[in-house]
């Protein structure tokens, strides 16, 4: 279970965060107190009904005490603060852990004129982190949001304990990589029927999916909304590739080099990020560490949620216990 927390981002974009500390009488946490309505996005989209019947049994809480840990989540491109929502139950009992709808994203606002760089993906987390209290954080990112983590703490190291890399790499991916993402939008066959057709296009019939995935197919169900004419994204799709646009030209091995705090490369087996260049990532971060995820792909705390808290919750353990 998780409340709404409402922040205002670089430039005043307003940003739906959610707490997922614990409760009290559920482990180590706040008192319930009568919750609030259902959340609505910040740009009007209609919210899924898994979402409604959530945010229905989601009682609020009163903040965290100061002394809890802070920990914040960050989702990919294209996914939501509740993808984490599998994987959070390990970091919960002892600490206060916040997952963030990224602008563009979730109940994030959409802002039509953007913008969508990296500067306003890493001031949005830099701001999060100072009105909520929560620094130093350690920061959790996957994909996009791993990204946006190591570039805030190498910018902001005041601000970030500890950071943990899901499944990202450092590396360029360059203009085909661009392209073929073009084209795979293009492909979607929306407006979707029924959410069974949006999980059985993503989990089977895209031709990006190799073999079944259930999981994949579950995931991009979590992102769509009702409309008169079907079930669309939440995300503006060009949005998703405007802000792709301005991290895959580029390599990222400066920035992580200027990473001061202990760090822990994820990756999954089957994921997008390689062994070797895993590797090499934690050779230069100054404090980096590896651990891989045996029959994970890409979304590999979402697949595969406990076998991704085996895999990083000794090294949050370390660098979480005062």
């Amino acid at each position: 279970m998780a409340r709404r927390l409402d922040v205002t981002g670089a430039g005043g974009v307003r940003l739906a965060a959610w707490d997922y500390t614990k409760l009290t009488g559920e482990g180590e946490g706040p008192k319930a107190t009568p919750r609030p309505p259902a959340p609505r996005p910040a740009d009007g989209l209609p919210v899924p009904a898994a979402t409604r019947a959530a945010a229905a049994a989601t009682p609020t809480t009163t903040p965290s005490t100061p002394s809890a840990q802070g920990v914040l989540l960050l989702h990919g491109l294209m996914g939501h603060a509740a993808h984490w929502a599998p994987a959070v139950s390990r970091l919960t009992g002892r600490h206060r852990v916040i997952a963030l709808d990224q602008r563009g994203h979730g109940h994030s606002q959409k802002p039509s004129a953007g913008p969508f760089t990296r500067e306003a993906y890493v001031a949005d987390a830099a701001a999060v982190i100072e009105q909520l209290g929560l620094g130093p954080v350690t920061l959790v990112g996957h994909s996009m949001g791993a990204l946006t983590a190591w570039q805030l703490a190498a910018e902001r190291p005041d601000l970030v304990r500890a950071l943990v890399i899901c499944d990202m790499r450092a590396s360029a991916l360059g203009a085909a990589s661009q392209r073929a993402w073009q084209d795979w939008f293009r492909g979607w066959p929306a407006p979707f029927p029924s959410l069974d057709a949006v999980r059985r296009w993503f989990g089977d019939d895209d031709p990006w999916v190799e073999r079944p995935n259930p999981a994949r197919g579950a995931f991009f169900a979590e992102v769509m909304a009702e409309h008169p004419d079907g079930w669309r994204p939440v995300f503006d799709p060009a949005q998703m590739l405007t802000s792709r646009e301005t991290w895959v030209h580029d390599a990222h091995w400066d920035s992580l080099a200027q990473v001061r705090c202990p760090t822990l490369v994820v990756r999954g087996l089957d994921g997008e990020l390689g062994r070797a260049e895993a590797q090499e990532m934690v050779r230069v971060l100054p404090h980096g560490a590896y651990a891989e995820i045996p029959d994970a792909g890409h979304l590999l705390h979402y697949e595969h949620p406990e076998a991704w808290g085996e895999a990083v919750e000794p090294f949050l353990n370390g660098v979480l216990t005062p």
